[in-house]
């Protein structure tokens, strides 16, 4: 199986992260908003879809300034010893 180039890591993150996410949220909103309802499978992937084509693009421009703020919060890796 062909691989992605690595330079593209950070977009195929972004793109499994928001993926991910957009999908759960919208669901349990759904299913709080409309119970368990027939037309519950429908309208869950319909919200998912607006939500991910806000999501993604918005993971895009953010995880960036969240990677930083991390790095400021955890204290680096220690020293792999020598051998």
């Amino acid at each position: 199986m062909a691989r992605i180039p690595h330079r593209y890591a950070h977009v195929v993150t972004a793109l499994l992260l928001s993926g991910l996410m957009s999908c759960m949220v919208p669901g349990i909103s759904t299913l709080r908003s409309i119970g368990l309802a027939d037309i519950l499978l429908a309208k869950w992937m319909t919200n998912w879809a607006w939500s991910w084509s806000v999501a993604f693009p918005a993971v895009l421009v953010v995880l960036p300034v969240v990677r930083a703020i991390a790095a400021r919060i955890v204290a680096p890796p220690p020293p792999r010893p020598s051998p």
